[in-house]
């Protein structure tokens, strides 16, 4: 966590470089120093993308650097069919593909959801994506563990990580087993160090220096572990907490990065911000409504498959859509409130939702 703190702030050279990255990159619902949350991502090589932790873990609630994951409400309606929902798809196709989810949210056919059915259908969807996981897993498995053993050393990762970086992968196995200098740049050693402690995390007791296929889901996917829940919400506190306590304050986790803004845009991004986590923190994370969150309140606010939170989500995205105050979902409403479920605003709703359902 530190490592890609380091590397965001050597970014900042200068307040108009960050201003220019604030409204060219970011969503204006996310915290400016949010890389993971832009909707653009550099492209990563097949082996980055197999071997590395992802930078963002669909279906938790906040992302591995602290900020709330803007996409949350979307991922876990959608499941994996959100990628079916793009911005330049076919608005009648979209239209049509809601209607279908929402049939089968509507459990018992009554035409409308209530939060009992969109809770259920969250935690299925939120299954979805750790079933995906777990087979994306075998893959990024078998790529560190060409001998098929069953077993990976930390060594035996590095070796595979260093050459997914362009380094040659003879050469850096032999120096390892030789315990030469690998002479890397500072960046690269610093993700490494990072990388080495999760993956210690990772070895569960009594360790023995080797992940097995479920040790190494957990690496990559930190939500599939209670144990690794524990060490990304001590990371994120970490990173937040300005006292020391271990604990967050409501200033502490709505606390802006350093700097100055220069135009009302810039302003209105950091307001967003502030508002959002403030409302998140007073509304759902602290639990007991005493104005600190303990890492135990974080861990459940984060745990994917707190059926306790999926309930009070269902309520929250009903709520939103619920324009007759009935605490159920209609078609109607959720074909208008089109883009807050699934990212795609569809045109002519109204005119269409009787003819096509």
């Amino acid at each position: 966590m530190a490592v890609w703190r380091k590397l965001w702030c050597r970014n900042l050279l200068s307040v108009s470089l960050l201003v220019y990255i604030l409204l060219h990159t970011m969503d204006v619902h996310a915290r400016p120093a949010n890389i993971s949350a832009a909707k653009e991502k550099s492209p990563a090589s097949k082996d980055d993308n197999e071997i590395l932790p992802a930078d963002h873990l669909n279906g938790v609630k906040m992302e591995l650097d602290g900020h709330l994951n803007k996409d949350f409400h979307q991922e876990v309606f959608l499941g994996k069919e959100i990628e079916e929902f793009e911005e330049d798809s076919e608005p009648r196709r979209n239209r049509k593909k809601l209607i279908e989810i929402f049939t089968k949210v509507d459990f018992n056919k009554d035409k409308s959801v209530s939060a009992k059915e969109m809770q259920r259908w969250i935690m299925e969807k939120t299954e979805e994506h750790f079933k995906e996981a777990m087979v994306e897993n075998k893959n990024s498995f078998r790529a560190v563990d060409p001998d098929g053993d069953g077993h990976v050393t930390w060594d035996e990762y590095r070796v595979k990580f260093l050459a997914s970086k362009g380094f040659n992968e003879k050469e850096m196995a032999e120096k390892i087993k030789n315990n030469e200098d690998l002479k890397l740049d500072e960046e690269t050693q610093e993700v490494l160090e990072s990388l080495k402690d999760r993956w210690f995390q990772a070895d569960n007791p009594p360790g023995d220096q080797l992940l097995n296929e479920q040790e190494f889901l957990s690496f990559l996917h930190p939500e599939h572990s209670r144990g690794m829940l524990k060490y990304m919400v001590k990371e994120i506190v970490r990173d937040l907490d300005q006292d020391g306590d271990k604990k967050l304050t409501l200033s502490e986790f709505i606390s802006l990065p350093v700097g100055t803004v220069e135009n009302q845009q810039a302003q209105d991004i950091d307001d967003d911000w502030v508002r959002e986590r403030k409302k998140e923190f007073e509304d759902v994370i602290d639990s007991n409504q005493d104005g600190i969150v303990t890492m135990e309140e974080l861990e459940e606010y984060m745990d994917p498959m707190n059926e306790h939170n999926a309930l009070n989500e269902a309520k929250q995205m009903i709520a939103v859509a619920d324009e007759n105050q009935n605490h159920n979902l209609e078609l109607d409403e959720i074909l208008k409130y089109s883009e807050y479920f699934t990212g795609s605003k569809l045109m002519d709703y109204a005119r269409n939702v009787h003819e096509e359902f």
